[in-house]
């Protein structure tokens, strides 16, 4: 069976990589590798990719994409990745497919154009202190008066706040719901909104997230993306689309780390020679063609129109895995360098390696923990009982 893209799925990808070996700078890697945010380099290169049709792809040419195919817009964020760029990924593909399937025509009019040309980012404003993996129990309320919403609450872990224009919000606005998730909306709020505070907080592997807080935050009713009430279930589309991991990035560390064992010596003799190493490698590059060819099938499913609910949670719970066996066996491979960072004259690979060993630990816990991503593949994809 041929698992191999199409003559124009290949054109496509090379297209793609001969733009990103032009235009991803040693600027834009160092503000990618920081975690704090867009900077100036990342605005860049995001307008640029605007400029292309290549932040909202799937969309036609007259609203600012390409008409690619959801494999097309797969292919793009996996060289992204794989060029150590900012992921493509919760406004160019989240966001832009739910105004597509729920949002109004003055809503769709007013974001998409920004976010196909970059002008504009959203966050993701889901979590709250008592609502993580138990989401549809989030009590940030929303209640109506006049035109608008008055919003008070909290929430947390909500990354991309700093610096995003907008925050896509889940609120809770029928308090009495018999069910919890039956009471949830969803709303577009611009963050300069008066009332709302950021709190930073700093993640194990140096990511800035924060706690947000609103305080009688007035949000116009014509903010509400589809039906009041019924918010939840244009959540968990998004929660799926979020989920969608592309694994250029984990494949390009593997090849530097292999690439790292072929030239390291140690005892006169090249580290790939060390029959631990290589068999260390060798069962992490049959982890990456496993993850490659899961993310290959979600996207596969988005080309047809499905919504991948427990595929999707598995290649999260495999990639986010991976990443943190992928940064313990470099760690154990490079020995006592592979604990540096940089600026250290010693540090190897620049210190991706030790990043990625925080950093997979962190993402088991971000967008849903393993435990629920397992408790969903249980339940949807094997048909467990509760």
């Amino acid at each position: 069976m041929d698992f191999g893209f199409s003559e124009e799925e290949e054109r496509f990808r090379q297209e793609v990589r001969d733009f990103l070996q032009n235009e991803v700078t040693e600027g834009l890697i160092k503000e990618c590798d920081a975690n704090v945010g867009y900077g100036p380099h990342t605005w860049e290169f995001l307008r640029k990719l605007g400029a292309r049709g290549w932040l909202v792809p799937v969309l036609p040419k007259e609203l600012g994409g390409i008409g690619a195919t959801p494999m097309q817009q797969f292919i793009l964020n996996d060289e992204v990745l794989y060029y150590r760029a900012i992921p493509i990924g919760l406004s160019g593909v989240m966001i832009t497919s739910l105004l597509e399937g729920y949002g109004s025509e003055e809503q769709k009019r007013e974001y998409i154009p920004k976010l196909a040309r970059g002008e504009i980012e959203f966050a993701a404003g889901y979590t709250e202190p008592e609502a993580g993996s138990d989401l549809a129990s989030l009590k940030l309320s929303a209640v109506e008066d006049g035109k608008d919403f008055i919003l008070n609450g909290q929430k947390i872990f909500n990354t991309g706040c700093h610096y995003a224009q907008y925050v896509l919000l889940a609120v809770r606005t029928d308090p009495s719901a018999p069910k919890k998730h039956q009471g949830i909306s969803l709303l577009i709020v611009d963050m300069k909104t008066p009332g709302i505070t950021l709190q930073p907080l700093w993640t194990m592997d140096g990511e800035r997230t924060n706690a947000v807080f609103y305080d009688n935050v007035r949000v116009p009713q014509k903010n509400l993306i589809g039906e009041k009430n019924r918010g939840w279930y244009v959540l968990t589309t998004a929660l799926a689309l979020e989920r969608n991991f592309p694994t250029g990035g984990v494949r390009r560390v593997f090849e530097d780390l292999v690439a790292y064992a072929k030239e390291t010596k140690r005892s006169g003799e090249p580290l790939i020679k060390n029959p631990l190493v290589r068999q260390s490698l060798a069962q992490l590059k049959v982890e990456v063609e496993v993850a490659r060819l899961l993310a290959y099938r979600v996207a596969w499913m988005a080309s047809k129109g499905l919504i991948p609910q427990w595929q999707a949670p598995m290649l999260k719970l495999f990639v986010t895995e991976l990443m943190y066996r992928l940064g313990n066996a470099g760690v154990q491979i490079m020995g006592l360098y592979g604990q540096l960072e940089e600026p250290s004259k010693w540090v190897p690979l620049r210190g991706w390696i030790e990043h990625l060993y925080r950093h997979g630990a962190r993402r088991a816990i971000t967008a849903g923990t393993n435990e629920i991503q397992r408790d969903i593949v249980a339940l949807r994809g094997l048909g467990l009982p509760r």
